[in-house]
């Protein structure tokens, strides 16, 4: 029995599940370090426990998320046990660890940074430095799935890039990548063959690759990677094929064309064009797997597990009066992603939209998928350390902005005071969008269905 806390004080043991997240997140200065010397080394210390676990490893610029809940739902309605890491979180840092659809509780997530915490500081004295914010979060995942939880399958989302990725640690069963877009070019490279090549870096010997790449010189990339890695690619466009059937607001259907069979009707209530591309790689992940593996998918699961796929923050009505739709199309490809949607799904008479950005982002060519399509713009800040300052955002619409376009551009430095705006701009017939990071939609998001604050974060 530990008496007046003496004891764990004088070990230095967390105490709190809130000592535990400010501990992880006390790790943020030492950045985002690519490589995997430390992970590694971290994981020795721990018998590499990552090595009994079958991971089904998921990079690309969009879509990850998206990716990441067709399959956890269907695998949870064939009755598998699935453990799903993903990053950011949008409301809580539990959220990022899930074992079948719920979170981490706080107190096992204390006790498992309390198991990491004495090799980290060991760690951090040596060569290789201290682990990160990220490394640490990863290895705390693979000790939830592989010591408390046993999923029989982890559905493992890359953080940033793939070749250099924390998560790139293990050997998965099947690697996905999404797509390939212009994000985090500073750190990935500055072409679309260098980002290309960061997340083919998650392809692994013999182990088969599916992916929804479409522009011809990083196909070029992913196929080259492929071959050297003697990985069987399924590609979109030549080893499957999605037919549209129906869309309307929180219904698509399809039709799934693949190499081993055909599958009709598939309804996603997820909305956007891209979803149903999204969904389709979850499928054709799922039929590689029954072919590899011997997974036991029936028809009538797979319809109902994709059915059934939610995805916080992606066009997501989080309101009906007034209608206020949440986004967190933080890209170019996401913001032409999110004006296709609203052009295609969406009616409305006026469009009011509200954004914060990160600073390390392409506004520019968001911003010019976003502003023909506006009637009003706010622009406004995220609560994050490396927020886009909102002046200087506003400098680059005026900039950007269109000669034909006549939108009301409102700045708003405080994003409660923004949303505040946006609600009482938004008439019954209008719609009102957030977007931009998804540090501001993380809050927005439980300002407007919980009415509290979020604890949001890398």
């Amino acid at each position: 029995m530990i008496e007046n806390g003496t004891e764990t004080e004088r070990s230095g043991m967390l105490r709190s599940y809130k000592e535990a997240v400010d501990w992880i997140n006390g790790l943020i200065p030492f950045g985002i370090r690519p490589g995997l010397d430390r992970i590694e080394q971290l994981l020795e210390r721990l018998n590499n426990p990552h090595r009994r676990l079958k991971f089904i490893h998921i990079a690309g610029t969009n879509g990850k998320g998206s990716t990441c809940a067709y399959l956890t739902s269907v695998l949870m309605k064939c009755g598998y046990d699935v453990g799903t890491f993903t990053s950011p979180y949008i409301t809580k840092f539990t959220n990022r660890f899930q074992y079948n659809g719920q979170d981490i509780e706080e107190e096992t997530l204390l006790r498992l940074a309390n198991v990491l915490k004495p090799h980290v500081e060991e760690l951090a004295e040596t060569e290789f430095g201290s682990p990160t914010m990220f490394e640490v979060s990863t290895a705390l995942a693979i000790l939830f799935y592989a010591t408390v939880t046993y999923p029989d399958y982890v559905v493992w989302e890359t953080g940033l890039g793939g070749r250099m990725d924390v998560t790139n640690i293990v050997t998965p069963i099947i690697s996905v990548i999404t797509n390939v877009g212009h994000d985090h070019m500073d750190r990935l490279g500055n072409t679309l063959e260098a980002v290309a090549s960061e997340k083919a870096g998650i392809i692994k010997a013999g182990v088969p690759v599916v992916s929804a790449v479409d522009q011809p010189e990083v196909v070029e990339v992913v196929k080259r990677t492929a071959t050297e890695k003697k990985s069987t690619l399924y590609l979109l466009g030549e080893q499957f094929n999605i037919k549209e059937m129906s869309s309307e607001e929180d219904e698509q259907t399809f039709r799934f064309e693949g190499m081993f069979r055909s599958i009709e009707p598939l309804t996603i209530t997820l909305n956007g064009a891209h979803q149903r591309t999204n969904a389709a790689v979850a499928v054709m992940t799922l039929e590689v797997l029954r072919q590899y593996y011997a997974l036991i998918v029936e028809d009538d699961a797979l319809a109902d597990g994709l059915r059934e796929a939610k995805w916080p923050g992606r066009l997501e009505m989080v309101s009906r009066s007034p209608r206020i739709l949440i986004d967190g199309a933080h890209n170019p490809e996401g913001a032409e992603s999110l004006v296709q949607a609203l052009r295609s799904t969406y009616r409305y008479d006026r469009l009011h939209v509200m954004m914060a950005m990160v600073e390390n982002k392409n506004h520019r060519d968001v911003l010019k998928h976003i502003l023909p399509i506006v009637d009003t713009l706010i622009v406004t800040e995220p609560d994050f350390r490396s927020k886009f300052d909102a002046e200087l955002l506003a400098d680059l619409v005026r900039d950007v902005k269109p000669a034909e376009s006549s939108f009301e551009l409102i700045v708003e430095k405080d994003w409660r005071e923004g949303l505040r705006k946006l609600q009482q701009l938004t008439g019954e017939t209008d719609l009102g969008v957030v977007t931009g990071t998804l540090y501001l939609i993380g809050d927005v998001r439980s300002r407007i269905l919980y009415n509290s604050d979020s604890e949001k974060g890398w």
